[in-house]
């Protein structure tokens, strides 16, 4: 277990655990049932701090305890417990997702509006997350023109949870997508199996009438521009709704003279 130990820490870490806890329970599944003074040698781990973490690893479901006389007998429970935790994790999520929305209603993106024009600058593989977060709060349908496919660049994880935002939300989108998307959306699914957005149409622009060299997204009074070359990412989201409705007219064009383009199936 010793060369997994580092894959192992970090899957505890994200999950909210200390890092010890990894540890006393790769010695309790590497040695089997164990007293606490035999699990503080196995797991390097100080007596005091295993006593300490031992309510984690009860209330975490990854210890099982024998009692015998006069002392405790701990072994490792299923690994697969630790599903209990993510699916408390993803009750609380799913409140705060609705708590979000009940703060869209104290706080109208609609009321930026009323500020004037406004610019906003993405920097790096965070920013441009931001941005696509952004995106799933959009009210009217989501016209795209893309270079390339996003859940290439801001991972799975990232890519699930943004989907089942937009399908929760009944979001519409519409892309003129590149011959690179094309590519890199079959390339990303001969070994993936993602969520899909519900409400998705594609179409395809020859290049020599009109080459995409970037992103472009627009919704609402929102277009955002987005290039992610190499390991340098950044976007720019302008919020302008005259800018935005000139962009729209842009779209349509482009899709009229698009050829519809069937999407990448998966298993």
């Amino acid at each position: 277990m010793t060369k997994h130990a580092a894959v192992v820490k970090t899957y505890f870490t994200k999950l909210g655990l200390e890092p010890e806890v990894a540890d006393i329970y790769t010695a309790l599944y590497t040695y089997g049932p164990q007293t606490i003074s035999q699990l503080a040698r196995n797991s390097n781990t100080e007596r005091t701090r295993i006593y300490r973490l031992m309510d984690t690893l009860k209330n975490s479901k990854l210890v099982e305890v024998e009692v015998h006389y006069k002392r405790e007998i701990f072994r490792a429970a299923p690994i697969g417990n630790l599903q209990l935790i993510l699916d408390e994790k993803e009750r609380d999520l799913r409140n705060m997702n609705a708590g979000l929305k009940e703060l869209y209603d104290i706080f109208p993106r609609d009321s930026l509006s009323s500020q004037g024009t406004r610019v906003q600058f993405y920097q790096g593989a965070e920013g441009n997350k931001q941005m696509f977060w952004n995106e799933t709060q959009a009210k009217s349908e989501v016209l795209c023109i893309l270079y390339e496919n996003m859940q290439g660049r801001v991972g799975a994880t990232f890519f699930d949870r943004w989907v089942r935002q937009c399908n929760d939300n009944g979001l519409r989108h519409r892309g003129i997508v590149s011959d690179t998307f094309m590519a890199t959306q079959r390339e990303w699914y001969e070994t993936h199996h993602n969520e899909r957005l519900t409400h998705w149409e594609q179409r395809s622009v020859p290049k020599d009438m009109f080459p995409v060299t970037h992103s472009m997204v627009t919704y609402d009074n929102v277009v955002t521009y987005y290039s992610w070359i190499g390991n340098e990412a950044f976007g720019i989201a302008i919020y302008n709704q005259e800018i935005a409705e000139a962009q729209r007219h842009f779209f349509e064009l482009l899709w009229r003279m698009g050829t519809p383009e069937q999407d990448v199936v998966t298993d």
